[in-house]
């Protein structure tokens, strides 16, 4: 009868050869364990990708949607940025060439609002000139006196501070842009030129612009 736990040594040295199995070092394994081995290393370059050094973490970050700075952009030979001296010159110019356009930009506002106002003026006034001439005609005739002389003289005030202005006297130099003819009254040894020898109707104007052109008679220099 044999006791328990006794037993050949060979039957147990078998046992554990069986439950036991031999690991055979792959093909490229380094020989002595926990050294790298140079060859493997050399294999996993040869067979990395290709293309992984051409995508650098720049690429990854703006294929992620993140911002480019400055500081990641690398300037390639024959694309170099501008010197500073040539930058501040083109903002210089841009400043300049955008204060010409806004100076412009004022004067045709200015122009135009100017224009506007006269506009309404003329149209508030141009009636009112038929009322002084009717005043003109009442003052030659001594008809212009008491409560009248008093308004007609506060209306011409108010016209003249609105911009209307009176011209035309006798002895004025005809211009054919201010003056009507409306007749010839002749030679006059005393004028050198085509003059204004009596006022039918005076003249108006806003400004330079004028609004209705003096009527007037002429008399001619006696060598014309």
């Amino acid at each position: 009868m044999t006791e328990p736990g006794s037993g050949s040594f060979g039957d147990a040295a078998g046992e554990m050869a069986d439950e036991t199995e031999v690991e055979f070092p792959q093909e490229g394994a380094s020989a002595s364990a926990g050294q790298p081995d140079p060859q493997a290393g050399h294999d996993a370059e040869h067979h990395a990708d290709p293309h992984a050094e051409e995508i650098s973490g720049v690429d990854n970050w703006l294929e992620e949607g993140g911002p480019l700075e400055p500081q990641d952009v690398v300037e390639t030979e024959g694309d170099v940025a501008p010197s500073a001296e040539v930058q501040l010159a083109e903002r210089t110019a841009d400043l300049q060439r955008l204060q010409a356009e806004y100076a412009n930009y004022r004067k045709r506002v200015d122009r135009d609002r100017q224009l506007i106002a006269e506009n309404a003026t003329y149209r508030v006034l141009a009636p009112i000139i038929e009322v002084l001439d009717t005043i003109d005609r009442a003052r030659e005739h001594g008809d212009v006196d008491g409560g009248f002389k008093a308004v007609a003289d506060q209306l011409e005030g108010v016209v003249a501070n609105l911009g209307l202005t009176r011209f035309g006297q006798p002895g004025d130099e005809f211009d054919p842009n201010l003056h009507e003819a409306l007749s010839h009254l002749g030679t006059d040894p005393e004028v050198s030129v085509v003059t204004c020898k009596h006022i039918a109707k005076a003249g108006y104007k806003i400004g330079d612009r004028v609004v209705r052109a003096a009527q007037v008679l002429v008399v001619d220099p006696v060598d014309a």
